[in-house]
């Protein structure tokens, strides 16, 4: 059934395939999005969407004219737009909206004849780390409910840890693909800003924002990467530079930093570092140069994150008022009370605090001293990354420093933040970071280790991740 243009994909997802078409691979991922409606991953099924595209394509299979993605059955974060499909961020302000664009990934995928079968749930406008913000409800960490599955991505992640699609796209602003990835023991990547379109993303910080998959392998991680990437006219913030083959050919003896505040912080759970440890001395029997570094201005990374982020998305929520956009409140009399009442019922309580935050720091008076001091020291971050990045090939951490923790487990908006401490580095930096699935704890759950290579070397981040873990 398939032919020679699908050998990237993996072993798992070749199986799938060999004795099925695509519409019966789609109706039994449908039906098992179904049987795990408890876990809350999706907010939409795209039933007659998804089986029609599959339909055309098992006819193209069997004309010989597939596209390099044939029968891969995907999802995508609910702040993805796809033509004629609701999308809303996972927020009241916009809900029952139907896109009448789709974003450039979309296009990709459906011009590679991948199949969307859904939207999933996510962290409202992608802000969270745990997707217990969603206007529609927590989703449950497959791999036990009780626990949360990360953010902003979670419903993704949770898509594919269940087994529901062979991919899911996610967005990644400040380690919203690669900390869920961690917590549900799959492959989380984001790719270095501009090589992949933003363009059909909903917006939360757009110097910032990138889409990237989630997959159960390296190989299916390649394929789709390969689809998407490359230059849009619609997105000026897209590299020109061309897109490098990835062959997942092994990279050889490579020279590995290692950032030493992994091993050293406070609050990191102990058997994760103990994991780091041992990871360590393995990748140095094998041949590689395997050093410590320091993580530039750590102390100083979540808050300069956060900073521009939430004054960026001031700025990008500010359409969403009920009158240019979005939910319009039916109780208001008035312009003034219209803008008050319909972003109050509209955004929750973690998306009000975050645009307050933003429009504080970008607020006369304030500006220099928050904004402006914070942008010098993101400058500053990438700079001493961008030098860690000459000296090795990768660098390597802790995705995150613990695993899954309970549902509401983490009440202090600072603490849930500070989840972000070894992701938001390659988001101020603009550099590739993929989490890779590397140990179980004592409690039965995963755990990532995190890859950061320099910008658009891609190339050698997923071959990386493919041969040394």
């Amino acid at each position: 059934m398939r032919n020679s243009e699908h050998t990237a994909f993996s072993d798992t997802f070749q199986r799938t395939m060999e004795d099925a078409s695509v519409l019966s691979a789609v109706e039994g991922s449908l039906a098992k999005a179904s049987e795990h409606g408890d876990l809350n991953a999706f907010l939409e099924l795209f039933k007659d969407s998804a089986t029609a595209q599959a339909s055309a394509v098992d006819a193209r299979i069997k004309a010989g004219t597939a596209g390099p993605l044939a029968g891969m059955v995907l999802s995508i974060k609910d702040n993805i737009c796809y033509k004629g499909h609701r999308v809303g961020a996972s927020s009241k302000i916009l809900e029952g909206f139907k896109s009448l664009y789709s974003a450039t990934v979309v296009d990709r995928l459906l011009a590679a004849d991948a199949v969307i079968i859904g939207r999933t749930n996510c962290d409202e406008f992608a802000m969270g780390s745990s997707n217990e913000n969603s206007a529609y409800g927590p989703v449950k960490n497959p791999l036990d409910p009780a626990k949360v599955p990360g953010g902003s991505s979670g419903g993704a992640a949770a898509s594919v840890a269940a087994g529901i699609v062979h991919v899911a796209l996610g967005s990644d602003t400040g380690g919203s693909i690669r900390q869920p990835a961690s917590f549900t023991g799959t492959f989380g990547f984001k790719p270095t800003y501009g090589r992949v379109s933003r363009y059909g993303l909903i917006a939360f910080a757009s110097s910032f924002d990138q889409i990237g998959p989630f997959t159960r392998s390296v190989k299916d991680m390649a394929t789709v990467y390969t689809a998407i990437a490359g230059h849009d006219p619609n997105d000026g913030t897209t590299s020109r530079k061309p897109v490098d083959p990835v062959t997942l050919t092994h990279p050889g003896k490579l020279r590995i930093g290692y950032y030493k505040e992994g091993l050293e912080r406070a609050g990191m759970d102990p058997e994760i570092v103990a994991h780091l440890r041992s990871t360590i001395e393995r990748l140095k029997a094998e041949g590689h140069r395997v050093e410590p570094a320091e993580v530039p201005l750590l102390e100083h990374q979540v808050p300069t994150y956060y900073i521009l982020a939430t004054a960026e998305a001031s700025s990008n929520l500010a359409r969403f008022d009920g009158i240019h956009y979005g939910h319009r409140s039916k109780n208001a009399n008035g312009v003034e009370e219209t803008y008050r009442a319909s972003r109050t019922e509209g955004f929750g309580a973690e998306v009000q605090r975050r645009i307050l935050l933003g429009t504080f720091v970008l607020s006369a008076g304030y500006y220099d001293a928050y904004y402006g001091q914070a942008q010098r020291v993101r400058r500053m971050i990438r700079e001493r990354t961008l030098r860690d990045l000459e000296r090795f090939d990768l660098m390597l951490g802790p995705t995150c420093p613990t695993t899954a923790f309970a549902h509401g487990a983490v009440k202090d908006p600072v603490a849930m933040y500070l989840q972000d401490i070894f992701t938001v580095q390659a988001n101020l930096a603009g550099t590739p970071a993929i989490s890779v699935p590397s140990g179980t704890h004592s409690s039965g759950l995963p755990f990532g280790i995190q890859l950061m290579a320099a910008p658009f070397e891609e190339s050698k981040l997923l071959a990386a991740a493919e041969h040394l873990f």
